[in-house]
C-alpha cells in the first residue's frame, strides 16, 4: 500500500512546492511593483534626472519665441495695466500655429488679466503666478506643441 501511495506523495510534495514558488515569485514581482509606483517623488526626480536638455542657441530661440506687444486692459478693481510678453514655444512650428492663433491668446491673457488685481501681479511672485496661469490656460489651446516659458517684456500699472 505504501508503494502505491508513494507517487501520489511525491505528486503533491511537488505540486505544493511549485505553488509556494510560484506565489513567492509572484509576491516579489507585486511587492517590487508597488514600491516603485508608491512613491511619486521618486518616479518623478528619476524622470527629470533622465532627461538631458539640449542648449538652445539665441538664434534657435527667438525662432521660437513669439512676442505680443503691449496688451491694455483693466484689473479687476478698475486699474489699467499695459503688459507686453515674449512667449517662448518648444518649436518653430508651435510658434507658427501661437501666431494663427493669436487672437484666442491675447483674448485668454485679457480676460486672466480681468480676474486679477494689482496686489496678485505684484512682485516676482505674482509676475510667476501670471505666468504659470497663462502657460496653463494657453497651452490648452495648442496642438502643435506648448509654450515652454513667459517673459514679461513691458509692464506698467496705473
Amino acid at each position: 500500500m505504501i508503494k502505491k501511495m508513494l507517487p501520489w506523495v511525491i505528486i503533491i510534495l511537488v505540486s505544493i512546492t511549485l505553488i509556494v514558488g510560484a506565489a513567492f515569485i509572484l509576491w516579489t514581482y507585486l511587492d517590487n511593483k508597488s514600491s516603485q509606483s508608491a512613491d511619486p517623488n521618486k518616479q518623478a526626480i528619476n524622470s527629470v534626472n533622465s532627461v538631458k536638455p539640449k542648449a538652445l542657441s539665441a538664434k534657435e530661440i527667438s525662432d521660437m519665441t513669439y512676442k505680443m506687444d503691449d496688451v491694455l486692459t483693466n484689473l479687476a478693481t478698475k486699474e489699467f495695466i499695459k503688459i507686453s510678453f515674449a512667449f517662448e514655444l518648444d518649436s518653430v512650428k508651435a510658434r507658427d500655429e501661437f501666431q494663427l492663433l493669436d487672437f484666442k491668446a491675447k483674448a485668454i491673457v485679457i480676460e486672466t488679466l480681468s480676474d486679477l488685481t494689482p496686489d496678485q501681479i505684484q512682485g516676482s511672485k505674482g509676475k510667476d503666478f501670471l505666468s504659470t496661469t497663462l502657460m496653463n490656460k494657453i497651452n490648452a489651446i495648442l496642438t502643435e506643441g506648448k509654450i515652454t516659458h513667459i517673459n514679461i517684456t513691458n509692464f506698467v500699472l496705473s
